[in-house]
């Protein structure tokens, strides 16, 4: 396929969405000219797949007249890589946004043909993006552009991207930025038509959020992990600025979704459910424009480009300028000003939110400060992971605290003292999980500990909100847990609590049972490494289609007798002469082995000599596992939008 055609498909993509806006403002009800404006979301979406489809090809045909192509690909490398460097790239990973949010339009389009004008001016909205973000690829940031004549072959693919889990991070990631734009469209729809007394939005809101979340999660743990195993350093999560950038959405999403319910189900916070929604998207544009603008330096940022950063900026500034305007002329609209008691399941969800927006506050601070610090100063400093631990983690700490104690309490008024009787017996365990923590893990201080305490609390919890809602079966607690399994919906809630639990529990081990220890050998020479004889026993060639690995053979011999080999590589991917790190995790239910291979040094005799480093996880597994229970559970929380007072 010609790459004209993909840029022909934009245009036409940009001239639908501009239509579909037009249409849906001035649709008054759910008649012909809404209908309209479906239709015209159908097909834009339709348009920029083909745009899509247009780049893949390109890629996988290695049409190296196309300068991204050129620049992005080679011939040798395997046919995944060349599909994924298709949104690898800043100009591929801009049409990848357009199509997942021209898809989500669509999506919305399908299901909102009985919300009257709230789904019109959302659609409107939603076509409003839509159109922004086509203009900008378009015109900034086209992955069309063509070289002629054409290279005969291409400068490569940035070797840390050619691995399984960064082929599916980039798609599961923008699936969660941009889903964030509907939540965002429907709040300002609600606004925009004074949506009050009705709180059918709100669940309308909620279910896309939900969507969201789960892929962002999906996406956020998929980052984590590809950096965890393919950098080599050995660690999990670094309060990298765009590790960051991800995680401030998904914390503004976690508390819009408890906002959302409250909303829906007694008419209280809408307030705080319109500007979560407004500021979750907003800094799902903030994460992008860090990602691709090159203004910060970063592992997991491919792209340096300060005009087109330049440009998001504007958009960041233009879309949160305008629906932040909104929001103040127009949210005593929204009334939302329903009573409700300091000890109420809507004072719990308030309080969650506190804490989740002050989190976001201080992980938007810190990763910022530096930017604006050079910016005022011209002076470089750096804000690091002793920062984030000190004022982020235990504001998460104290939310997580409270989560047990929200879904016990009733709406609008109850008594404390009957959750805490309900919670007892979690509070008991959860006090012996503390005190065992601080023998069992001495010497690494309160804060393992005290994330031991809260991952039992916050699991123990949750197991309790399953008892007391299956308990509420006239035919007993057997037959109640049987009902909850058939409703999975109701245990969407404590699945995803406890996959928090299980997370922190999960943290606190690993920060306080890891260890790491590093020897430089030559092959043949055996060090003492944390009791362990190791052996770095001998070199071998490991080439690949596109790459030359050195790959060792790393023979590890416990005091117990226990004998381990470890084959790390180090490898050189021709194309561009650039360097990886390939390591070789032994996992078991304990934690992970994990070896790792540095780039070889020169010895005295000439021989090289090469930095061996091994570390023990403990609980990686669980750390994993716990954000699968989250994504799980905002799969299961979404249920069926209902139209009625919607309008």
């Amino acid at each position: 396929m010609s790459p004209d055609l993909g840029r022909l498909a934009l245009a036409v993509a940009l001239t639908l969405s501009l239509l579909q806006m037009a249409l849906a403002f001035r649709a008054t009800d759910a008649g012909a000219m809404f209908a309209s404006a479906r239709r015209a979301a159908y097909a834009g979406f339709a348009s920029a797949a083909v745009a899509f489809a247009v780049l893949i090809a390109a890629f996988v045909g290695s049409d190296f007249s196309v300068v991204n192509v050129a620049a992005n690909s080679h011939t040798a490398k395997p046919l995944l890589y060349r599909v994924a460097a298709a949104w690898g790239s800043h100009e591929g990973s801009m049409v990848l946004w357009c199509v997942v949010m021209s898809g989500y339009g669509a999506a919305f389009a399908a299901t909102s043909a009985r919300l009257g004008v709230l789904g019109a001016r959302a659609l409107c909205v939603m076509g409003a993006l839509c159109a922004t973000f086509f203009a900008f690829t378009l015109f900034w940031s086209s992955p069309f552009e063509r070289i002629l004549p054409a290279p005969l072959q291409g400068d490569g693919f940035n070797p840390l991207l050619q691995d399984p889990a960064l082929a599916i991070h980039p798609p599961m990631l923008y699936a969660g930025y941009v889903g964030l734009s509907v939540s965002f469209a429907v709040a300002v729809a609600a606004l925009w038509t004074g949506a009050a007394p009705s709180t059918g939005w709100a669940r309308i809101l909620r279910n896309w959020t939900l969507a969201a979340f789960s892929f962002l999660t999906v996406g956020i743990a998929l980052g984590s992990y590809w950096a965890y195993y393919e950098l080599g350093w050995g660690g999990w999560w670094f309060w990298d600025p765009v590790e960051n950038a991800s995680f401030m959405p998904w914390l503004a999403a976690a508390a819009l979704l408890h906002s959302a319910l409250a909303t829906e189900r007694s008419g209280a916070l809408t307030g705080w459910t319109c500007l979560l929604a407004i500021l979750a998207f907003g800094l799902a544009i903030l994460g992008t424009f860090l990602t691709r603008s090159g203004i910060v330096t970063s592992v997991h940022s491919f792209a340096v480009d300060p005009e087109r950063g330049l440009a998001l900026l504007a958009i960041l500034g233009a879309t949160m300028g305008a629906a932040l305007s909104l929001f103040a002329a127009r949210v005593e609209k929204l009334g939302g000003r329903n009573a409700f008691e300091p000890v109420s399941r809507e004072a719990a969800i308030l309080a969650n939110n506190l804490f989740l927006v002050t989190v976001t506050g201080v992980v938007l601070i810190g990763t910022l400060w530096p930017l604006a610090t050079e910016l005022l100063t011209e002076e470089r400093v750096s804000v690091g992971e002793p920062y984030f631990e000190l004022a982020a983690v235990p504001i998460l700490g104290a939310a997580l605290a409270l989560s047990p104690l929200g879904p016990l309490l009733a709406w609008r008024n109850d008594d404390w003292r009957a959750a805490l009787r309900r919670l007892w017996p979690a509070a008991l365990f959860a006090a012996m999980a503390g005190l065992a923590s601080v023998v069992l893990l001495s010497g690494a201080g309160i804060g393992p500990a005290l994330a031991a305490a809260l991952g039992v609390w916050a699991m123990l919890g949750a197991l309790t909100d399953v008892l007391r809602k299956a308990s509420r079966a006239s035919t007993g607690l057997a037959a109640g847990l049987g009902g909850l399994f058939s409703n999975p919906r109701m245990l969407a809630a404590p699945l995803a609590h406890a996959g928090v639990g299980l997370f922190a529990l999960a943290a606190g081990v690993e920060a306080a049972l890891h260890t790491e220890r590093q020897s430089v050998l030559a092959v043949g020479d055996t060090s003492t490494m944390g009791g362990a004889q190791v052996t770095l026993a001998a070199m071998h060639r490991a080439d690949g289609p596109n790459y030359a690995a050195d790959r060792a053979e790393i023979v590890v011999e416990r005091e117990d007798g226990a004998r381990v080999v470890f084959t790390p590589e180090r490898r050189l991917y021709l194309a561009n002469n650039q360097s990886t790190t390939e390591v070789d995790i032994r996992s078991s239910l304990i934690g992970d082995r994990y070896a790792a291979l540095g780039p070889p040094q020169a010895g005295e005799d000439g021989a090289p000599r090469w930095p061996v480093r091994l570390l023990f996880n403990p609980m990686i597994w669980a750390l994993y596992l716990g954000v699968a229970m989250i994504a799980l559970g905002g799969v299961l929380a979404r249920r069926r939008a209902s139209a009625g007072g919607a309008s």
